[in-house]
């Protein structure tokens, strides 16, 4: 039994006790907050392993934690271990020297961790990622439920048992982790159109992409000093409406109203494939699938969705839908396995997303307002670390942001917040802020017609405004983080791209 609490591996197999969680859970959450403390200094030139290693230990964790043990020999195990964490790598006397460090190694998986596992018996056939489940979204909220009872109906922040959150994101205020106020630098090769689109590649800090109706993309560095544009793409014969990162950051898919998805290398800009639409319709959207970035999801003027294989270039059979107008904005769930899709008619549609063979099954449709363009969704599997309800950030020309609670695995939605913004016409966008799982609170930002980039806190009833970015020139359409949220990029429809730091207290 002490082999097994100390490697964190659950022998046999048995269906998790809900009085049994409630009594491990506080504990591992300590566990895992001591491996949180000391991740920064694991393997210091080989980040990507302290990512691995913080995710294998949530999960062992948490398999250990269904296994029953008595939480007194638990806590046992957790002092020892602090003992020898502070023998190897020393007592850590201020939070902060490894707080940005050591939250930026964990960020993108611990969202994730729910989901999916590592683990050769999740490959698929052709050797790609396929995702596990965790138990259905009604099994989480439950659970959450049951084991942070003190948590208020509908609350979306953390606990006071929250202490892996409050290890990782130590003990600031949302506004202070939310203040951005001065001017990095400010990209304007753009300039005279619009810029629809802007991203930080993934698990970056310094590398910047954005898409513009000029008909080019460009990618820019942010380091050394001073920033630069790195590469500019050109190819497309019209606007360029939409693009996506590979995870790996050396691939960028391009959508455009020339009717053509382009294939770029980032590291010389040469265009490695491009695939024309059968139907010769404007292309106005595209994404990933989170699982196996050799399949893209592409949406069309003439009301269609389809799955295609980036590296044959040919559609997927079965990967094809319909929806009532023009296909806006597209989001996948982190395990990849539901859709959402949203177009001008006001409709969001989720899809039931099959990894074996990449067909699509239409499952759910929303009207949120009939008529009223869905420009940007975004998929967050947590609201915070221990508010698991999955949620669903819109934009609709209603002058309104509105935050949805995903309800079952079929990507029902049910409206939780809306907060007041200036968004009637214009393809405007928003995002969860990507650490907001290891903090108190929780926040969304949004670009808005007012030229004015709006921060929100989702918990707060009243003056939900946590920050305002003022310095644009006409209506904000997209906002990005790096991955350490140091830098937030934002876009406008002038073609101007304003880099903002994080004012240091």
């Amino acid at each position: 039994a002490l082999l097994c609490i100390l490697t964190g591996i659950c022998p046999g197999s048995g269906f998790l006790s809900t009085q049994s969680a409630c009594g491990m859970a506080a504990v591992w959450q300590q566990v895992l907050a001591v491996d949180a403390r000391y991740n920064a200094y694991r393997t210091p030139t080989f980040p990507q392993f302290r990512t691995q290693y913080i995710r294998r230990r949530s999960q062992l964790l948490r398999e250990n934690a269904k296994c029953g043990f008595e939480p007194g020999l638990r806590r046992q195990y957790l002092k020892l271990r602090s003992q020898l964490l502070a023998l190897r790598y020393g007592p850590l006397s201020e939070q902060s020297s490894f707080r940005a460090s050591s939250v930026r190694s964990s960020r993108t998986t611990l969202d994730r961790m729910e989901d999916f596992e590592e683990d050769p018996r999740t490959q698929g056939a052709r050797g790609h990622r396929r995702s596990v489940s965790r138990g259905s979204y009604q099994l989480q909220a439950q659970m959450n439920r049951a084991v942070y009872d003190e948590r208020p109906p509908g609350s979306l922040v953390p606990t006071s048992v929250a202490e892996a959150s409050r290890a990782m994101a130590g003990d600031t205020t949302l506004s202070e982790n939310y203040a951005f106020a001065g001017m990095h630098h400010i990209f304007d090769q753009h300039v005279d159109s619009a810029v629809p689109r802007l991203q930080f590649a993934n698990d970056d800090k310094h590398l910047l992409a954005c898409c513009s109706l000029d008909g080019t993309l460009s990618i820019m560095t942010l380091s050394p000093s001073p920033p630069s544009v790195k590469v500019t793409l050109k190819g497309h014969g019209g606007p360029v409406t939409d693009f996506a990162w590979s995870l790996s950051n050396d691939i960028i898919v391009s959508t455009s109203l020339d009717g053509t998805l382009r294939i770029w290398n980032t590291g010389d800009g040469r265009c490695i494939r491009e695939v024309r639409d059968p139907e010769s319709s404007e292309l106005l959207c595209c994404t990933f699938q989170p699982m196996n970035n050799n399949l893209t999801v592409v949406g069309n003027s003439k009301h269609h969705l389809q799955v295609v294989n980036i590296s044959t270039g040919k559609k997927v059979k079965g990967g094809s839908s319909k929806l009532t107008g023009r296909v806006l904005s597209l989001s996948f769930d982190a395990p990849g396995r539901i859709l959402w899709a949203g177009d001008d008619r006001g409709s969001i549609f989720s899809f039931l997303f099959d990894m074996a063979t990449g067909k699509l099954t239409k499952a759910k449709r929303l009207v949120v307002s009939e008529g009223s363009s869905i420009c940007s969704i975004s998929a967050r599997s947590w609201i915070s670390r221990e508010a698991r309800d999955p949620s669903l950030l819109i934009n609709a020309c209603v002058n309104k942001l509105l935050l949805y609670r995903v309800v079952d695995n079929d990507g029902t939605l049910q409206l939780k917040r809306s907060f007041p913004i200036q968004h009637g016409s214009q393809h405007v966008h928003s995002i969860f802020c990507p650490l907001m799982s290891f903090r108190q609170g929780a926040c969304v930002v949004t670009g808005s017609e007012d030229a004015c980039v709006y921060f929100f806190d989702v918990e707060r009833n009243t003056k939900a405004i946590v920050n305002k970015l003022q310095g644009h020139g006409g209506p904000v359409l997209d906002v990005s983080f790096n991955c350490d949220e140091s830098l937030l990029a934002s876009a406008d429809s002038t073609g101007m791209v304003i880099i903002w730091r994080r004012e240091q207290k």
